[in-house]
Parts: C-alpha cells; structure tokens; sequence
C-alpha cells in the first residue's frame, strides 16, 4: 500500500481523522508574481491545459509556481518535487509525494519541519484529496519524530489551474472546498506563503 491507494473514506479510517468542510484561508495577502512569472504563465499555461497530462501541468505551471515561492521566501524554504518520502511502510505511508515543502533551507534531503504538501492531478480534484492527505500525515509524523513538531501542516490538491486547499490540526482535517484559478495566480503565492511562514496562524517566519 501506498499514499496513492488512500482514498478519502480509507485515510479519516485507518488514522482516526475528523474531516470537517471549511475555510481557514481568510488571513493572507494576494502576492503580484515577477515579471518572469507573469509572462512564462501566460504562454505556458494554455500549452499545458491543451497538452491535458498531469506531467505537463505539473512542469509548467505548478512548478514554476513554487519555485517563485521560494524565491519569495529568500530561498529560506526547501522544494521537493517527485521524492521518495517513506515515513512508515507498515502503515502505507510510502512512495512518491508531487511536491514537498519544507521550512528548511537544506536542499540535498528533506528536513523537518515539512510543513506544505501538493499533490497534482491532471483533472478530479476530489480524487486526490485521500493520497494528499495521507501524505500530510506521514508530513506530520516525519515532523515528531525529528523532533521538531509544527502545529499545523498544509496540503494542496492541484490541477496546475485550479487549486484547492487543506490544513492537518492534530487529528482534524479541515477541507475548503473552495476552487481557486490561475490566472490570477496572486492568490495562490498568496495563500502558498502564508502557509509556509505560519501567517495564517498569526505567527512569523
């Protein structure tokens, strides 16, 4: 078993999670992208939603994106992208994680704190809700047992244009159901680094 066989029934049984539909995204500020960004989207995206594999939309738009977010963050994050993250076999917590953010600036392995899981897929979001969240988990128990625990982890379920937003508190799991576009694509670097810098929790980098 793997974090790709979690469906949502399967992961708020095997780990005892409360799923609860809600918001929690209402403390962040639109970021304007570079220049760079701005105009690689515009001629990336429409070639990727055209092109219609999840390869495509995770290389050209949800790639991109997330190194913006590092460099908006002074490269004081790590960006991990189709790892390996194994955290405990036994539990089917293994196999490959899309993308992994870590508040960590160590680039060569992944270090606690893991606080931002994305996962993409090439349409259904709701499809990828149980594998993310499984992913947030095993991102949370990672985190314990490197001893350095964050009250909070974040997940995103993706499409590369649109988005859509989960946080891991302890044994909850709240998911907005929310759909959010790109374009515009200030929202999500928005919300993406205020997740990362614990804004949303009234919190500093």
């Amino acid at each position: 078993m793997a974090y790709s066989d979690f469906s949502l029934r399967r992961v708020s049984q095997d780990f005892k999670l409360t799923l609860t539909q809600g918001t929690f995204l209402s403390e962040y500020q639109a970021i304007t992208p570079s220049a760079y960004l701005a105009q690689y989207l515009d001629k990336s995206l429409p070639l990727a939603i055209a092109l219609g594999t999840e390869k495509a939309r995770s290389e050209m738009i949800i790639c991109p994106i997330l190194i913006e977010l590092r460099e908006i963050l002074q490269r004081e994050i790590s960006l991990f992208s189709g790892i390996d993250f194994t955290v405990d076999q036994s539990l089917g917590l293994n196999g490959i994680c899309d993308f992994v953010i870590s508040r960590s600036p160590e680039q060569i392995l992944i270090s606690a704190p893991v606080a931002v899981i994305v996962e993409a897929k090439k349409d259904d979001l709701n499809a990828g809700l149980g594998q993310c969240i499984a992913e947030m988990v095993a991102a949370q128990r990672f985190n314990q047992q490197q001893d350095h625990p964050i009250f909070n982890i974040y997940g995103a379920v993706t499409t590369g244009s649109l988005w859509r937003f989960l946080k891991l508190e302890g044994q909850n799991v709240i998911i907005d159901l929310t759909e959010y576009g790109v374009p515009p694509v200030d929202r999500i670097l928005g919300i993406l680094v205020s997740m990362v810098s614990g804004k949303l929790l009234g919190k500093n980098f």
